[in-house]
């Protein structure tokens, strides 16, 4: 199990790499791990953020994702999301 959890890790750290160069498919695939649980514990904050950031950068599944994401989500749990991705946008 731990082999498989540093690989994941790997994986997430070269996404996010990626991410930080705007590349579309890499914020597509962070929000994936981290809506899956493949990152751990799914954590739909960290997932709705990434699928926002993607769908900006034209990635047209994200928008679907988000949208499907938002349903299972509170309000407050969407806005913090949202605060996320702006902060991101702000940064990068």
């Amino acid at each position: 199990m731990g082999e498989l959890d540093k690989d994941r890790s790997k994986a997430l750290k070269r996404y996010l790499a990626r991410a930080k160069t705007g590349d579309a498919q890499a914020l597509y695939a962070l929000g994936l791990s981290y809506a899956t649980g493949a990152s751990g514990a799914p954590d739909y904050v960290a997932a709705h953020k990434w699928f926002n950031l993607a769908a900006m950068n034209g990635v047209g599944r994200a928008a679907d994702d988000r949208a499907e994401l938002a349903r299972e989500m509170s309000v407050a749990q969407i806005a913090a999301a949202q605060k996320a991705a702006r902060e991101w946008l702000a940064h990068h």
